[in-house]
């Protein structure tokens, strides 16, 4: 079980993988922090820790469940012309449900806080498992999408879910910091959820085999994050007295 901790090629695959994951769940951290945005204060956290805690229980049942992965890119039926596999439907409906939530999200953000009064401090205390089942379904594309990554550059499957054990770790300290600047920067917010529609039009374009490199998606959101920052540094700098 432990014969690949002499294998240097499985450290460094360990590695890569580790921080392959990390990248591929800056999305993720992304939409829970969206999401746990509009919970009450005190549950924040837990819904974070949850919801992470999901993630990582969703990426190792499919590791240990290889051979109905594989199977998830068999076509299923032909529509127009293209062939249509389980992971082509997982991806599309993913896709759309992260574009359709993150508009709505942006919507809401555009709404002045006072014209929800009590009764939308009532619907955000009634929304915790709400706010759970929209992580738990996220995280089965999200899941997908890393566990093929790792399929591929892994052999050893105790190091594929080793990896993504302290991917996931890493990401539960850094959930709470990333949420509370987000939520603390109304315009980085609106940036967050324009990634998230980028991700959900990626995904609809993959499920229909337009690849586009992930590569490209996550240089322009870092570019973009580091316009906003400037940007906020000099307002800060702009309204000092």
């Amino acid at each position: 079980m432990f014969e690949w901790m002499a294998s240097p090629e499985a450290w460094v695959a360990l590695f890569t993988l580790t921080a392959l994951e990390i990248v591929l769940g800056i999305d993720n951290i992304i939409f829970i922090s969206i999401l746990v945005g509009r919970l009450p204060e005190a549950k924040r956290q837990m819904a974070r820790i949850i919801g992470l805690s999901l993630a990582m229980g969703m990426r190792i049942l499919l590791l240990l469940s290889l051979a109905w992965i594989m199977r998830l890119t068999e076509p299923l039926f032909v529509a127009l012309g293209q062939e249509i596999s389980g992971r082509d439907l997982i991806l599309l409906l993913g896709g759309l449900f992260l574009v359709a939530k993150s508009t709505h999200e942006i919507h809401h953000s555009m709404t002045p806080e006072h014209t929800e009064g009590e009764h939308g401090s009532a619907k955000k205390k009634a929304n915790f498992i709400a706010t759970l089942i929209q992580i738990a379904l996220l995280d089965i594309v999200f899941s997908l999408d890393s566990v093929i990554t790792a399929v591929g550059m892994a052999k050893n499957i105790e190091v594929m879910i080793l990896a993504i054990i302290i991917a996931v770790a890493i990401m539960m300290l850094a959930a709470k910091p990333i949420g509370d600047f987000v939520e603390t920067h109304p315009t980085l917010k609106i940036l967050a959820l324009a990634f998230l529609i980028l991700i959900g039009v990626s995904l609809i374009a993959e499920s229909l085999d337009f690849h586009i490199p992930k590569g490209y998606i996550y240089f322009a959101m870092a570019f973009s994050v580091v316009v906003e920052i400037i940007n906020i540094r000099m307002r800060k700098h702009i309204t000092k007295p």
